[in-house]
């Protein structure tokens, strides 16, 4: 299945989308198959891959259009919404590691949602709480 590239294209299974203030567009994997979907199919070169350093959790991609950049409070709250899709979910401060999408590679014969990075920058930040997830949330998958 190719990637949604219109407005309202259909996502693979376990995929979750979510709108950040501003219009920004957040793809989050929560299986395997997903995140493998989320990390290589999904993300664009300039878009920004998430994950939770050292412990199992769901890829995030911000979308980023060519003729935009997020600012540092998007970031962090994209890395909030890894950290909460994570098994970090309550363990307070989360180091979260971010990268573009044009870094993130998946090693030959590696298992599902398994990938490298390169170029990564780490954020530091708190998983967002249930209800702010909840508003941001486009459609169940």
């Amino acid at each position: 299945m190719p990637p949604p590239e219109r407005p309202g294209a259909a996502l693979p299974s376990g995929i979750l989308e979510y709108e950040l203030p501003d219009g920004w567009q957040v793809f989050v994997g929560r299986t395997d198959a997903a995140n493998d979907y989320v990390s290589i199919k999904l993300a664009r070169p300039l878009d920004r891959w998430f994950h939770v350093r050292g412990m199992p959790g769901g890829h995030v991609v911000l979308r980023v259009a060519a003729d935009r950049e997020p600012d540092r409070a998007t970031l962090e709250r994209a890395a909030a919404l890894a950290a909460y899709h994570s098994k970090a979910r309550t363990g307070g401060v989360v180091a979260v590691s971010m990268t573009e999408g044009r870094h993130v590679s998946k090693p030959r014969g590696a298992k599902p949602g398994t990938v490298e990075i390169r170029k990564e920058t780490v954020l530091k930040v708190r998983p967002l709480a249930d209800e702010q997830v909840a508003a941001m949330r486009r459609g169940a998958r």
